[in-house]
């Protein structure tokens, strides 16, 4: 893709991605630069069916159809393909960092949709792929937490943390922060803090960074 035809400026972004041939050309070189490749089989040989924006693998025994979005930070996503490429757009472009409110407010999202776009676009830029961990064969991904700090009872009054979490526990019973780790077999290594170590937080955590279809090793 040449850089010299991109857009400059936030509005320019907005028309520019406002195009869906322009969002899937653009998502399409952002993930396969040298080429159109199968997520499923990683097959080069496929065929582009204009009229839905997908491609058909022609691999003898693939013959899958796929999207732009397929197995990417953007799939399973209410959110269109143009309001992701704006947001990516701003991050890239915001010298001083951009918070979810404003993406929220420039995209007319939910701050809640915001948060999650944020989060996964940040995580791209810096694994240097759009794509989820488990890669095209969804492979393994060992997954596991630990504990990191010091405990509740030896903070100061004013650093102890209050309220409660999901489960309705009070958050001062933790004595120290969860950090949950994901490791792709021979691949990328992800982690991220949060707040329980719940069902419904655990399951949200594996839907966003794990391709469907990777078997995932927990103890």
């Amino acid at each position: 893709m040449d850089n010299a035809n991109l857009p400059k400026t936030l509005l320019a972004a907005t028309r520019y991605f406002a195009d869906p041939d322009a969002c899937v050309d653009f998502v399409a070189a952002m993930r396969w630069p040298d080429g159109i490749t199968c997520p499923h089989c990683a097959g080069k040989r496929v065929s582009y069916l204009s009229s839905r924006r997908i491609w058909k693998c022609m691999a003898k025994t693939c013959h899958k159809q796929f999207s732009v979005k397929t197995f990417s930070v953007f799939e399973d996503s209410p959110v269109p393909l143009d309001k992701w490429l704006v947001a990516v757009w701003m991050v890239v472009n915001c010298k001083n960092g951009i918070s979810s409110y404003e993406i929220s407010r420039d995209l007319k999202v939910t701050q809640k949709s915001a948060w999650f776009m944020l989060h996964r676009i940040r995580l791209a830029l810096r694994d240097g792929t759009w794509e989820k961990l488990g890669g095209t064969e969804g492979g393994p991904v060992e997954m596991d937490e630990t504990y990191v700090g010091g405990k509740v009872k030896n903070m100061h009054k004013s650093k102890k943390p209050k309220g409660t979490g999901i489960s309705g526990k009070p958050v001062s019973a933790m004595a120290k922060t969860i950090v949950v780790g994901m490791l792709e077999r021979n691949g990328r290594v992800r982690a991220e803090v949060v707040r329980e170590r719940t069902k419904e937080v655990l399951h949200e955590l594996v839907e966003r960074n794990i391709q469907p279809g990777s078997t995932l090793l927990t103890d």
